[in-house]
C-alpha cells in the first residue's frame, strides 16, 4: 500500500519530466519510507535502482546498471566511466552514505561527474539517505562539494495522524489513536500492525525474533557510533524530563557536557526543541521532546520490560493499564493536527497563521492558535477523556483564567476543548466524532 506522499510525488515527477540534469536529495530517518517514495515515483519509467552497501559498491553498481543497460558490463571499473555511459537515464542510489563510508571522496568525485559528464544531459540522479547527519553535512551543505548542484531535495517526515484511516479503514478513531501512540506516521510500523491492535502487540511481544528489542539500537547506530549516553537523554525526555536542568539531573551530567549531545539529537532529528508560542524561538525557556511517538513508546514500555520480553513472560497488560495516561500527551499531537485541518477548511471563527503548546511557570496551555495580524486568539484545552458539561465549562474557565498570562490582552479570545468524547456539545467543543468532518470521501491510496 502506497499512502499520501501527494505533495513530494508531484514534486518528484515534475522533476523526473524536466528535459535539463537534475539532482535530487532525499533523506529522513529509516523506515519513513523514502524508497518507497522514489520507486512509486519512477513507477512505469525505466531507471536504475542501487542500494549501496558497506563495501565494494563499484564492482556492485556495475551488476546492477548492466541489467539495464547491458554495454555497461564493457565499462572500465570506474565512476565516470559508468555515469558517461548512464547519461540521459533515471539513476537511484539508496543510502548513499554507505558509499561516503566507503570512499570519503565520492561526492567530491561526483562533483566533478555532474560538472563535466551530466550537465547539458537529461540525466536524473535521485541520492537517498537515512542518516540525517551525514546527508545533512556532507550533501546538502553548504560545505560540501555537491553544494549548489543539487535541483531538489526532500525531507521525508512521518504521515500525518489521518492517513492512518488509510491503513485501517474499519478501526475506530480511538483505537487509530491508540495505534499512533505506538507507530506515530512511520509506514515500516503501520504496515507491521494488525486489528485489534492490542492482540496483534500481545502477539508481537511473545515472539522470540521481535522487531521491538532491536529496534531502537537498529535506529541509533545509523547515526552515533557511541549510543548508550544518547539513549539515557531520550530515556529521560521519553519520561517528562522536558527542560535542561531536568534531563541533566536525570542523565548525570554537567550542563557543558550535556549541550551538544543535545543539539546532535536535534540535528538527527530524534528530538525538537521547542518554546511557547508566544515566544521567540530563541527564547530560554525551550523544552525538549522526542520526535516521533514510537521512540517515546519504546522507552516508556520496551526498554523497562526488555528482560520479561526476552524471557516470553510479559504481559502486554501491563501496558494496556498504563495507556490512557500515555495517550494524553499523543492525543495532544492528534488534536493540533486536528486543529490544523479544521483550519484549512476555514471551520475556525478564523484563520490562525501560529499554533503551538504554551507555559510559563506552573501555568500550561495545551494548544494556542492565532492570528497576529486580526489579533484573534483560540485557547483549546485536550483531554483524553470523557467530558460532561460540567468537566467542558470547568475546563474553560480554567483556560480564561490561565489566558491572562499568555501577554495576548488585545487579542479577541474564544476558548475551546478536544476530547476522546463529550457528552453535549458546545461552541468550539470537539470529540473524535468530529475527525470523520476532516477525512477525504475516497482517499488516494494505491497498491
Amino acid at each position: 500500500m502506497f499512502v499520501d506522499r501527494e505533495e513530494e510525488l508531484k514534486a518528484l515527477r515534475s522533476r523526473l519530466d524536466s528535459d535539463s540534469f537534475e539532482l535530487i536529495i532525499i533523506y529522513g530517518r529509516r523506515r519513513i519510507g523514502k524508497t518507497r517514495l522514489i520507486l512509486e515515483a519512477v513507477r512505469n519509467r525505466e531507471h536504475i535502482y542501487y542500494l549501496a552497501v558497506e563495501g565494494d559498491n563499484l564492482r556492485y553498481f556495475k551488476r546492477t546498471a548492466s541489467k539495464i543497460v547491458p554495454e555497461l558490463a564493457y565499462a572500465q571499473e570506474d565512476w565516470e566511466a559508468y555515469f558517461n555511459f548512464l547519461k540521459n537515464r533515471i539513476i537511484i542510489i539508496d543510502e548513499f552514505p554507505n558509499l561516503i563510508k566507503e570512499n570519503p571522496g565520492i561526492v567530491s568525485l561526483l562533483q566533478r561527474i555532474v560538472d563535466l559528464t551530466l550537465k547539458g544531459t537529461r540525466t536524473k540522479l535521485v541520492l537517498l539517505g537515512s542518516s540525517i547527519s551525514m546527508m545533512t553535512s556532507r550533501v546538502l551543505s553548504y560545505k560540501s562539494p555537491l553544494y549548489g548542484r543539487r535541483t531538489a531535495s526532500i525531507k521525508l517526515g512521518p504521515l500525518k495522524f489521518f492517513h492512518l484511516r488509510e491503513f485501517f479503514p474499519k478501526a475506530t478513531w480511538s483505537e487509530l489513536v491508540e495505534i499512533y501512540g505506538f507507530a506515530d506516521g512511520i509506514p515500516y510500523y503501520l504496515e507491521k500492525i494488525r486489528i485489534p491492535f492490542w492482540e496483534w502487540l500481545k502477539r508481537e511481544l511473545e515472539k522470540p525474533d521481535t522487531f521491538l528489542k532491536d529496534e531502537l539500537d537498529f535506529l541509533m547506530k545509523y547515526e552515533f557510533t557511541e549510543i548508550v549516553t544518547y539513549k539515557r537523554i531520550l530515556e529521560a525526555i521519553a519520561h517528562g524530563k522536558n527542560t535542561p536542568k531536568e534531563i541533566r539531573e536525570y542523565v548525570r551530567m554537567r550542563h557543558s557536557d550535556i549541550t551538544q549531545y543535545l543539539r546532535n539529537l536535534i540535528e538527527t532529528g530524534f528530538i525538537i526543541r521547542e518554546v511557547p508560542v508566544t515566544e521567540d524561538p530563541r527564547s530560554k525557556k525551550g523544552r525538549y521532546y522526542i520526535t516521533d511517538n514510537f521512540i517515546t513508546f519504546w522507552f516508556r514500555y520496551i526498554h523497562p520490560n526488555l528482560s520479561a520480553i526476552e524471557e516470553r513472560i510479559f504481559n502486554v497488560d501491563e501496558i494496556r493499564e498504563d495507556y490512557p495516561n500515555y495517550l494524553g500527551w499523543v492525543f495532544e499531537k492528534v488534536a493540533r493536527q486536528f486543529l490544523v485541518e479544521l483550519n484549512k477548511l476555514g471551520k475556525l471563527p478564523f484563520k490562525f497563521t501560529r499554533i503551538g503548546k504554551w507555559w510559563y511557570r506552573d501555568k500550561e496551555i495545551d494548544i494556542v492558535a492565532f492570528n497576529e495580524k486580526e489579533k484573534k486568539a483560540l485557547f483549546i484545552e485536550v483531554k483524553w477523556s470523557k467530558l460532561d458539561s460540567r468537566d467542558v465549562n470547568r475546563l474553560i474557565s480554567k483556560l480564561e483564567q490561565t489566558a491572562k498570562y499568555t501577554k495576548l490582552d488585545d487579542y479577541e479570545k474564544y476558548y475551546g476543548v478536544i476530547a476522546r468524547e463529550v457528552e453535549v456539545k458546545e461552541e468550539y467543543t470537539w470529540d473524535l466524532k468530529d475527525f470523520n468532518e476532516i477525512v477525504k470521501k475516497t482517499p488516494r491510496t494505491s497498491k
